[in-house]
């Protein structure tokens, strides 16, 4: 029976090394109060109802032990466990090209290591992308932002209320994100998200306001408030 509606896909990129983190351990496979920290991030979207299926990229050694925890934590909407490339674009990208893609289904986005999504948030984003093609979860600083060029002196302070510091999941339609990769493949252009990607087709994200929690677990302080943010949620009820 052929699809009547949209169908929402979640990619996650978890192939990165990890280093700044150290050890031996990929960050994504590390624990975060028993359990890995990419199992904390794709639980977030198996319990949401929006989502549909989830399609995860990981380094080629590490792809029996990502079936592995899909398994034993019943990750039932993972669907694809495929090999990253490269870079994260490359990992996207490997991923796009694996997945039954229809051109209004739409495709989210989101950093293995970025566990404390909410599922208010992406609700709210898939809807946001549905009458946008494009939209990202965002916060503004809390902090005062200057600038300086050569990094002796300050030489402006710039205003905050124009700034965002995006996060993820950024979503899109899946003609859309394709459009954005194929046109980066062609000309070798890399960004560090996908928003940048479908800005160079003239598409502009719309803005969906996300949350402090919501950090990417990149340093050995980040696993530290992970923790403190983890023990908060599981107080709260969130987790």
């Amino acid at each position: 029976m052929p699809r009547t509606r949209p169908k929402v896909y979640v990619v996650v990129p978890a192939a990165g090394a990890g280093t700044r983190l150290g050890g031996e351990v990929r960050k994504q496979f590390l624990t975060l109060r028993e359990k890995p920290i990419i199992v904390h991030t794709l639980q977030r979207f198996e319990h949401c109802s929006d989502v549909d299926e989830i399609a995860v990229a990981v380094p080629e050694q590490s792809i029996v032990e990502m079936e592995a925890l899909v398994s034993r934590y019943r990750l039932h909407k993972v669907g694809k466990v495929t090999v990253g490339g490269e870079k994260r674009q490359d990992s996207v990208y490997n991923v796009l090209k694996k997945l039954m893609l229809k051109a209004t289904d739409i495709v989210l986005v989101h950093d293995g290591v970025r566990p404390f999504v909410e599922a208010k948030r992406i609700s709210t984003l898939i809807r946001a992308c549905k009458e946008h093609t494009a939209a990202v979860l965002a916060v503004q600083p809390k902090d005062t932002i200057r600038r300086s060029t050569g990094g002796g002196f300050f030489d402006e302070t710039v205003d905050r209320n124009a700034l965002w510091m995006i996060q993820t999941p950024q979503a899109f339609t899946s003609g859309l994100l394709l459009r954005a990769f194929e046109k980066a493949k062609k000309e070798r252009f890399y960004s560090t998200d996908e928003a940048a990607l479908v800005e160079r087709l003239g598409v502009r994200a719309k803005i969906v306001e996300g949350s402090y929690d919501n950090i990417k677990i990149t340093t050995q302080e980040d696993l530290e408030l992970g923790r403190l943010i983890l023990d908060r949620w599981k107080h709260t009820g969130l987790a």
